[in-house]
């Protein structure tokens, strides 16, 4: 049974601050948050800095989880209102389960939108004189960087995704067909894997607009699998809520 979490993080907490710039502390304080060890069902997390002053880590996962941790490492541990709690905890299956064919939600997604390529310009040393030797080598992983080919790579992948992202209301009224959809954030983080073992470099951009259910089973699998690479470093959790004049997806819905 899923569960989505939302808690707040305190940045000018050592833990807070160190949690919000490591992705794999982060990572790794989440796994934490759940009974069973070692970790063996997906889990997917994002950070939404909505309010700097207490970013939301949302996260979804198979478990019922427990994030005492966080709140006493990284939060206000004495300071909790019962109105307005630093940690919420829903579960998810009665929101998976409401999805139908048709529906139109406000959404939030962020994600690590990529392409594979074998051009010999980003091929490494040892790969070129592989090359060079007729061995082939592997397609490497590459981040898109304009917001262009950023927002193409979702309006593309949607689809297999079970949604479609429709025409913005304001592009429908002038005849045109720009989809739904904003970019409101991008981040780069760069750090070496635990164990040494390689460079890892992560493109986060944060997507928001509209969205329309066309194959609720696919979108209920993408929203508990998650969406693109990069899901243990905050990327491919989709949230939604009701779709209203003026709001936006930073509600955990339920």
């Amino acid at each position: 049974m899923p569960y989505l979490s939302r808690v707040w993080l305190n940045p000018l907490r050592r833990q807070g601050h160190r949690l919000l710039g490591d992705p794999q502390a982060m990572h790794a304080a989440v796994l934490a948050g759940l009974p069973h060890q070692p970790v063996t069902e997906r889990v997917l997390w994002r950070v939404d800095p909505r309010d700097p002053r207490r970013p939301d880590l949302l996260v979804l996962t198979g478990s019922r989880p427990s994030w005492e941790h966080l709140t006493e490492q990284a939060g206000w541990p004495s300071a909790d209102d019962p109105s307005d709690p630093q940690v919420v905890v829903r579960d998810y299956q009665p929101m998976l389960q409401r999805l139908a064919a048709g529906q139109e939600f406000a959404f939030r997604l962020a994600a690590n939108p990529t392409q594979s390529t074998r051009r010999p310009e980003v091929l490494t040393t040892r790969q070129k004189e592989r090359a060079a030797d007729g061995v082939l080598p592997r397609s490497v992983r590459l981040g898109h960087r304009t917001v262009a080919h950023q927002g193409e790579w979702l309006t593309s992948h949607a689809r297999g995704w079970g949604f479609e992202v429709p025409p913005a209301r304001s592009s429908v009224a002038m005849q045109e067909t720009v989809p739904d959809l904003r970019i409101i954030g991008r981040t780069r983080s760069s750090f070496t894997r635990r164990g040494g073992s390689g460079r890892v470099v992560v493109q986060v951009v944060t997507y928001e607009g509209c969205l329309r259910v066309i194959d609720p089973e696919l979108l209920r699998a993408a929203m508990v699998n998650g969406m693109g690479p990069a899901k243990a470093y905050g990327c491919g959790l989709l949230t939604l809520a009701p779709l209203r004049e003026g709001e936006s997806a930073d509600v955990v819905a339920g």
